[in-house]
């Protein structure tokens, strides 16, 4: 997977809706990343001063933060994986094909004579298939 078959998957008019969905995913995981960080941080903070006085709520707090923390890897995982198989399907049902022509090799060498350029007639002409 090269970055301009990325492009070129990102560039096709008829891939719109996935365009939007994978622009909307970013904003999501732009905005919803420094907000389960800090939740997160938050709630661990929360929990090692409650430890000592109130085990049950620091307890209550870190399966919080455990449970955030999941549900925003699954969904990490699971919209990544969703954007790689459209993209894949995508590229198997629109291959790249490049056809690439070799340039004629130049098979005449100069005589060393004059007289005997004159006197060969043959000349060789072969055609790239």
């Amino acid at each position: 997977m090269s970055c301009a078959s990325w492009l070129q998957w990102f560039s096709t008019p008829s891939m719109q809706q996935q365009r939007r969905t994978l622009c909307g995913d970013a904003i999501c995981f732009l905005f919803i990343t420094p907000l389960a960080s800090l939740s997160g941080w938050l709630c661990v903070q929360g929990a090692m001063d409650l430890y000592y006085s109130n085990g049950m709520e620091a307890v209550g707090l870190i399966v919080l933060t455990l449970t955030l923390f999941t549900i925003y890897l699954f969904w990490t995982v699971v919209s990544l994986r969703y954007h790689i198989h459209l993209f894949r399907t995508w590229n198997e049902t629109n291959p790249s094909i490049r056809l690439q022509i070799p340039r004629p090799v130049k098979t005449h060498q100069r005589p060393k004579h004059l007289t005997m350029h004159f006197l060969c007639k043959y000349k060789r002409k072969e055609t790239m298939v």
